[in-house]
């Protein structure tokens, strides 16, 4: 691996670059509150080949997005389901958009 391969990764939002315990550091939450989410099937961590949950930069952004629900009042269950729908409904307005852009060539 050259060095231009691990900078590459490092700017990759899927590469699972960060630890449990560096994540819920970064984004001031306990590692229960990324294993509550992980169980809650919002995010699933990869694992090292030593068991432990690493992180993506995209996980994280989800993650945080989990927490501002949660701290607004919102159950954590639901919290979840908000994000995956808020997820859908972004995907599904990309599509409309390109259908349209097609559409309109």
């Amino acid at each position: 691996m050259t060095a231009d391969d691990s900078v590459g990764r490092l700017e990759d939002d899927d590469f699972p670059a960060y630890t449990m315990g560096r994540a819920a550091e970064m984004l001031s939450i306990t590692p229960g509150f990324l294993r509550a989410i992980g169980e809650a099937r919002l995010i699933t961590p990869l694992r090292s080949e030593g068991g432990h949950r690493r992180y993506s930069r995209y996980q994280l952004r989800i993650a945080a997005r989990a927490r501002e629900l949660v701290d607004q009042g919102t159950p954590i269950e639901a919290a979840c389901r908000i994000i995956v729908l808020e997820d859908q409904l972004e995907e599904a307005l990309r599509i409309n958009a390109e259908y349209r852009r097609a559409a309109g060539e």
